[in-house]
């Protein structure tokens, strides 16, 4: 756990002390796109963050690899250097859409790509938990959902990045709910505590944390597509990696209810369900009133918590609230003997949060009751 420990500092300061020196460059490079009608922001800010977080992912990655602990999990592995290399790739991408912009097809191919690249370095689903069984992988199988996996978390990550600080704290949340559940199941069955999933997850943590300094609002940079794309990369790739190290066989008699089996395909989609269910509705919304699904507007749900009164600051910390309720909810009833408990402590933080939500409409209709009142007592 120390060297853990130690490796989430690195991650973080390195990120921290590289994102000022990263804003600098994206200015002179002009890398500061004009406001657009659907930003909720009012002055041009920075992009190409996403340089600082890999700087910090790299920096943190290599240390470890000089760890006396975490030097086993890259003992005679290549799943590294592809993390690295296709990391780079995201980055370059990343970097001409926040310059110069980026056509969607295009972008695609090059997600893919990198895909493609973690891929062949070994980080690759084996198999997959159904009902009752386990649907063991063939390696065209096998690659394919992998590809599918990395591409289509990477585009949920992307499409989370609407507020300041939104996308880097969720992805930094699902990194440490990860964290918590392989570190726990780990120590339950006995398995290798220093791997590579639990490695990466720290560092994920880590990055977020380090660029969330200069990234909360009111944000004086922003990650950009350089970044949203990179933390999806790594997200993924910790999916991917968690179900090779837990197999099948290992975690049945561990949970039930195959919770601790499925948890690593649910929880990105756990953590990411307010940005996923956003995407969802946008794209009904748009097609209903016959635009594209691509085209934009100003009715995320983002942008409704701010009609509704929240403040910028509060509507981020809202979905945070919300993304830790359903990914730990998901990982303590993976771990934890008592379903019953983590329901009930579940739904009431749940309840408490959906009326922190309201709170400003009930406060708006207050005061109205309170200036009608007024008014009459007046006449």
């Amino acid at each position: 756990m120390r060297e853990y420990a130690l490796t989430f500092v690195i991650a973080v300061a390195v990120t921290h002390l590289l994102t000022p020196l990263v804003r600098n460059a994206a200015i002179a490079f002009g890398a500061v796109p004009p406001v657009r009608d659907r930003d909720v922001h009012t002055e041009p800010i920075p992009r190409m963050g996403g340089i600082a977080m890999y700087g910090g992912f790299a920096a943190a990655l290599l240390i470890s690899a000089q760890l006396p602990h975490l030097r086993e999990v890259f003992f005679d592995q290549t799943w590294w250097r592809g993390l690295l290399v296709a990391g780079a790739l995201i980055v370059v991408i990343g970097v001409i859409d926040d310059r110069w912009g980026m056509a969607p097809v295009p972008k695609l191919a090059g997600q893919i790509v990198a895909a493609g690249i973690l891929v062949s370095q070994g980080v690759q689903l084996l198999w997959l938990p159904l009902p009752g069984t386990t649907l063991v992988l063939g390696p065209e199988l096998g690659t394919l959902l992998s590809v599918l996996l990395i591409v289509v978390t990477i585009n949920a990550v992307n499409f989370a990045d609407g507020l300041d600080g939104l996308a880097s704290g969720i992805v930094a949340i699902a990194a440490a709910a990860f964290f918590t559940y392989y570190y726990v199941v780990a120590v339950e069955q006995g398995f290798d505590r220093q791997s590579y999933p639990a490695m990466i997850a720290i560092i994920l943590v880590g990055v977020c944390a380090g660029f969330l300094i200069h990234n909360f609002n009111p944000a004086r940079v922003f990650m950009g597509d350089t970044g949203s794309m990179l933390i999806g990369l790594l997200l993924a790739s910790i999916t991917i990696t968690v179900t090779g190290e837990f197999q099948a066989n290992a975690v049945v008699h561990f949970d039930s209810s195959g919770l601790v089996a499925f948890l690593p395909i649910l929880l990105p989609l756990l953590a990411l369900a307010l940005p996923l269910a956003d995407l969802v509705l946008a794209v009904v919304r748009r097609t209903l009133a016959g635009k594209s699904p691509f085209a934009p507007d100003k009715k995320h749900l983002h942008h409704r918590l701010l009609e509704l009164g929240h403040s910028h600051a509060r509507a981020v910390l809202l979905m945070y609230l919300w993304a830790a309720i359903i990914s730990f909810a998901a990982v303590s009833l993976s771990i934890f003997d008592a379903p019953a408990i983590v329901l009930s402590v579940t739904t009431l933080v749940a309840i408490c949060a959906f009326g922190l939500i309201t709170l400003p409409r009930l406060r708006r209709r207050a005061l109205r009751r309170a200036g009608t009142v007024t008014a009459r007592e007046e006449k």
